[in-house]
């Protein structure tokens, strides 16, 4: 246990010199690491509690998203039944949550019964007709079909509307230029969002408040913006801008936000005001170019969550696939526009449920506590092992403050955001390592008692000491790991410095201690153990 080959004792020093090394960064100025390459930029980001920030709670519109799940299901059961050729009275209405369809002939029932549950699909992709399906189809009596969607269904489509909505909002909080923002999902319908050295989260709520849902659709020049009645095709629209200015639009939307590949803010090389560029992907695109072709000399709308962002005639048929929008933009609203026309629109609402503002005096105190509770806790561990094993405390402590090095250093190489839980997670880890070497001594001493000589009685006491050690720290990790997995935010960040921390425990205890202790036996071949 004792013997290290000259390449062996030289892999060791060098991954704990390699490790240490990444935690150089955090002792430097950002704006100077930010010169520096990209491979040697990777340092700790202090979380919200430490450097202060901006903590928003959003929830996701649930009754919306089951408006769209039964727009839905009205749109698909007309199409099916037109295709059918089965006629239908009164319309196709939604009602006490169900879609509702009311049959001209009583003969036709049968049919329409078989035909619209071809409508229904099966949650969540599932194959086989034993698969539970999103939509109930039942007969009413009278010719009265319903439409329900079932519980599951609902269930499921929320998942995959907060699934997509965190997706959205992480892009569209990346775009701001935050650093690692944490957002996660919180309960069945709502998203955590906490970006730390964001002190003014008022831009941030505007943002995420939008919906941009991007659409681009014909101007209806049949009607008149000051007319009663709009043609059934068509609703009335106002601008973004102030004043509200009126328009008819069409509801068929030409082309919509999602196949936008691009957006980015710019000037206006003839005016000089602010736009925003856009292009499509290569679907949009062609799409773009046959309605601009096909409607030469008519206005066409682009409708930003109902609104009317701009109105502009279309002179000639636009192939490129690219355009842009002006509309008296300020150099804010502008970047704000791309940002939402990059990060995709949101399936549903999100509404601001809870707010807190962390301040950075707050933060600084944290970490001052933190730092006095580390130094306290460190400066009595070493003391500690210095006065109970004299020279072989001193080995430990030098064990110990590389392995802090390297905990450091492995946070640093993720990225990771270090919270207050998580310095309490390094502090408990510095006893863990003490606890390790404890152990080893321990079981040396009682070699000793034992009639060994010194140095059989050290490799004797390292070697015996390994399996107590590496059960009691596997038990620790696996604590992490679960930790880790069903916890959030301050939670995990403690489970990621423990598991790192016993990760690295293990490796100083039963390499680098030993490493230590074997070139001092080497060096002074001891007739007698000081501890």
């Amino acid at each position: 246990m004792l013997y290290f080959t000259r390449w062996r004792a030289l892999g060791i020093i060098l991954t704990a010199l390699v490790v240490c090394l990444c935690a150089v960064p955090n002792f430097f100025p950002e704006a100077q690491v930010k010169t520096w390459p990209a491979w040697a930029q990777r340092r700790l980001v202090l979380g919200l509690d430490l450097q202060g920030g901006s903590y928003l709670l959003l929830e996701v519109d649930a009754n919306y998203v089951k408006k769209e799940k039964l727009e839905q299901v009205r749109d698909d059961t007309r199409k099916a039944l037109r295709d059918a050729r089965i006629g239908f009275t009164g319309g196709i209405t939604i009602r006490n949550d169900a879609v509702e369809a009311r049959i001209a002939k009583e003969t036709d029932v049968p049919a329409a019964l078989a035909k619209l549950r071809e409508v229904a699909q099966p949650i969540g992709g599932l194959l086989g007709s034993s698969a539970q399906r999103d939509v109930d189809v039942t007969d009413a009596g009278g010719g009265l079909i319903r439409l329900a969607v079932s519980q599951p269904a609902m269930i499921e489509r929320m998942r995959k509307t907060i699934e997509q909505s965190i997706q959205i909002v992480e892009r569209r909080v990346n775009e701001l230029g935050t650093v690692e923002p944490l957002i996660q999902r919180q309960g069945t319908d709502r998203i955590l969002v906490q970006v730390p050295g964001l002190q003014d989260p008022t831009h941030l709520k505007e943002l995420l408040g939008k919906t941009a849902k991007m659409e681009f659709r014909m101007v209806d020049t049949t009607a008149s913006p000051d007319q009663a009645t709009v043609p059934a095709d068509s609703e009335r629209l106002v601008s973004a801008s102030p004043p509200p200015v009126p328009y008819i639009v069409k509801k068929q939307v030409l082309v919509s936000g999602s196949e936008l590949s691009d957006a980015q803010p710019g000037f206006d090389q003839r005016t000089g005001e602010a736009i925003v560029s856009f292009k499509f992907n290569t679907s949009g695109a062609r799409k773009f170019a046959q309605a601009t072709a096909d409607n030469v000399g008519q206005p066409f709308a682009i409708v930003l969550d109902n609104k009317v962002i701009s109105a502009p005639v279309i002179r000639e048929p636009i192939t490129g696939g690219q355009g842009q929008i002006s509309g008296s933009f300020t150099v804010q609203s502008a970047n704000d526009l791309a940002i939402l026309m990059r990060a995709g629109a949101l399936p549903a609402p999100l509404t601001v449920v809870e707010e807190r503002t962390v301040g950075p005096g707050l933060g600084q105190d944290s970490i001052e506590k933190g730092e006095l509770a580390a130094y306290v806790g460190s400066i009595l561990v070493i003391v500690f092992m210095l006065i109970t094993y004299r020279l072989f405390g001193v080995f430990a402590n030098i064990a110990v403050a590389i392995n802090v090095a390297m905990i450091f250093g492995l946070l640093s190489l993720l990225n990771a955001t270090l919270t207050l839980p998580g310095i309490a997670g390094i502090v408990l880890t510095v006893g863990i390592a003490v606890d390790s070497n404890v152990l080893i001594y321990e079981r040396i001493r009682e070699e000793l008692r034992g009639g060994r000589n010194a140095i059989s009685a050290i490799d004797a006491g390292f070697k015996r000491a390994l399996a107590t050690i590496l059960d009691s720290n596997i038990t620790t990790f696996i604590a992490a790991a679960v930790l880790f997995y069903i916890g959030t935010g301050p939670v995990r960040g403690f489970a990621v410095t423990l598991g790192i921390g016993i990760i690295t425990t293990v490796f100083t205890a039963f390499t680098l201690t030993r490493l230590i202790v074997a070139a001092w036996v080497r060096w002074k071949r001891p007739q007698t153990v000081p501890i």
